[in-house]
């Protein structure tokens, strides 16, 4: 499990920083400045629990129990729908996308949680 999250989280590193140039060089001049500061949060979070899945992985192999993996697929979990719903919104501009965001948010914060109790 602590190779999957490992993968996870590098290639979530890989498409976090791509799709970061993206934004910088691609984008702005394109999407409206709010836009573009929709999938500058998007690609943020995105690199932030990239990391916390490198970290989750690390600390596999230290601290066992279900709470580790419970944190690794939530911060998968939250990538997917919290950043993703970001992109999605900011580069259609279809509003609706917006309504996944929250979830993906309570993903990250159960991630984060997750983690904190596995310290104890």
């Amino acid at each position: 499990m602590a190779r999957t999250f490992l993968l996870i989280g590098a290639l979530g590193g890989v498409v976090g920083v791509a799709l970061g140039a993206f934004g910088a060089h691609g984008l702005r001049g394109r999407l409206a400045p709010d836009m573009v500061a929709v999938f500058e949060t998007a690609v943020r979070y995105h690199m932030y629990h990239a990391l916390a899945l490198l970290l989750v992985s690390a600390l596999m192999t230290r601290i066992d129990g279900w709470l580790m993996p419970a944190a690794g697929w939530s911060f998968t979990i939250g990538i997917v729908l919290f950043s993703g719903s970001l992109y999605a919104l900011a580069l259609t501009g279809v509003s609706i996308f917006g309504a996944l965001t929250p979830v993906g948010g309570v993903a990250f914060v159960l991630g984060w949680a997750f983690l904190a109790i596995a310290a104890l």
